[in-house]
């Protein structure tokens, strides 16, 4: 899965003999400064990756600018000497989505992290790409904050969650990023800059071209300036966390408070083993018997979250809650939280390396398809963590395997559980993209003419395949391709992509 470059002997890779010209490098420097310009073997290796470590490719060049006007001339630049390109924000993605090109240019947006503008009086929030999801509600806190909230929110960058429409915890009522974007400076693949969207109007005129790009995956451009809708923080906010013998409890204690109709916030679950895992890293003192965890926030009026939370309580020592803890102070919320948001990181605590997948299934299905993974699991010798957002069925089962004698195996046992997703009528993913990871099971989701709807949106955006070649279609398709037996297309002649 590892590409390598082919370095100079004195350590300095030699992009020419990847597809990217002497000229071009040139041309970056020229643009963002030499210093901002990347082409040292041991430094790129510190992008060769995304937070899916199983994928890996040393890029030939990695360039940082720190304005549009410099990102809208670097892909001007790449435009013109047809080099393919693939932007990437802080790379804490999980599905390979921002992972590099051997012989194309990174285009690395972490010097872009200006938030502009705080406009309280109409719920908005001017960013650049490069800033951090937690920042933007710290700007506009106390009274303030910025829903999609994933678990890598303290480092995780807006441009990075709009690509792939990023979630979070409290997404089962407040939505995904598409909800709370309201404008886009995008640079388009050919280096032109348009704007998408509008300053918060209700009904924009025109096509929704800004929800067609929030999701794309850096596909069709690559966004350099941010409006997002914040909103007031809720009056009140109640939260629990309820403990079960195993995850068939926790999910049919899921299924009994969205049915009796109420509408937490949040709906988060954690089986034994990433407790287990979290525990180590945040000390909640949470019992170490437990099966599984159903944390669960209710916020709004006082009035309502005081009724609301006792009949949520009552639901869930009717579906066998074992035992049941309310947050009394901010600190123990906080402490409820940090345990589900370390789960991720935590995994290191129990195995050298894991492999993080990412579906959705029905929630009235989550029983059946949690004992399937127990019994993939069980076949193929190695534990599963799993953690996700039981609200909306969003599964994130954690393969945990130690080498990479391994890695293969733990890849197929991800697939598995992707494929009994899609059996429950579910989705091959709910956040975090489809990019080089899941491609594969596109055509398992989705017809042969729906494909071909996605790839003529996408090639009415980069006619020339350049803007993150080789993610989300199934197959390396080229614009302008017909049916019949494959031919040479000209990328391919000069060596930009490839048929695999």
């Amino acid at each position: 899965m590892v590409t390598e470059s082919v370095p100079h002997p004195d350590g300095v890779t030699d992009p020419s003999h990847r597809g990217v010209g002497r000229d071009l490098i040139g041309r970056l420097q020229a643009i963002c400064g030499p210093e901002h310009v990347i082409t040292h073997t041991h430094d790129l290796h510190a992008y060769r990756s995304d937070g899916l470590l199983y994928y890996a490719t040393v890029p030939a060049v990695a360039v940082l600018p720190s304005s549009t006007a410099e990102t809208q001339a670097v892909v001007r630049a790449c435009h013109e000497a047809r080099v393919p390109w693939v932007a990437r924000g802080a790379g804490s993605g999980l599905s390979g989505g921002a992972l590099p090109l051997a012989n194309g240019v990174l285009l690395v947006l972490t010097r872009m992290n200006r938030i502009l503008e705080v406009d309280l009086d109409n719920h908005r929030v001017v960013v650049e790409p490069g800033v951090a999801n937690l920042a933007v509600s710290d700007a506009v806190g106390p009274g303030f904050f910025y829903p999609p909230d994933p678990s890598s929110q303290t480092v995780c960058s807006i441009g990075g969650n709009i690509a792939e429409n990023s979630g979070g915890a409290h997404c089962f009522k407040y939505g995904f990023t598409t909800n709370y974007v309201l404008a886009l400076e995008v640079v388009l693949p050919n280096g032109e800059l348009v704007h998408l969207g509008g300053r918060g109007e209700a009904d924009f005129p025109g096509y929704d071209l800004l929800g067609a790009f929030v999701g794309s995956e850096g596909t069709l451009g690559v966004a350099t300036r941010v409006t997002l809708r914040v909103i007031p923080v809720p009056e009140h906010t109640k939260t629990l966390v309820a403990f079960f013998d195993g995850v068939i409890a926790a999910a049919a204690a899921t299924s009994a408070i969205v049915a009796a109709g109420l509408t937490p916030a949040a709906i988060e679950m954690m089986d034994a083993l990433a407790i287990s895992a979290s525990e180590q890293m945040a000390h909640a003192g949470w019992p170490s018997a437990a099966g599984a965890a159903l944390l669960v926030e209710l916020d709004g009026t006082q009035a309502d979250c005081e009724a609301g939370f006792r009949e949520l309580e009552d639901l869930c020592r009717a579906s066998g809650s074992t035992e049941i803890r309310v947050a009394s102070s901010a600190a123990e919320r906080a402490v409820f939280w940090k345990m589900r948001k370390a789960a991720f990181p935590a995994a290191g605590r129990i195995s050298g390396r894991y492999y993080v997948q990412d579906g959705v299934i029905p929630r009235t299905r989550l029983p059946e398809v949690l004992a399937k993974v127990e019994e993939l699991a069980t076949a193929y010798g190695l534990k599963v963590a799993n953690v996700f957002h039981a609200g909306d069925g969003n599964l994130h089962p954690m393969v945990c395997y130690r080498d990479e004698n391994e890695a293969e195996r733990a890849a197929e046992l991800a697939s598995l559980i992707l494929q009994a997703c899609l059996d429950a009528g579910g989705s091959i993913t709910g956040e975090h993209g489809v990019g080089v990871d899941k491609k594969a099971y596109m055509p398992r989701m989705f017809s042969e003419p729906d494909l071909a709807a996605f790839q003529k949106l996408r090639c009415a955006f980069d006619p020339d395949g350049l803007a993150n070649p080789g993610k989300v279609m199934p197959t390396p398709r080229l614009c302008g391709e017909v049916p019949g037996p494959n031919r040479v297309h000209p990328l391919e002649a000069a060596g930009l992509a490839e048929r695999f």
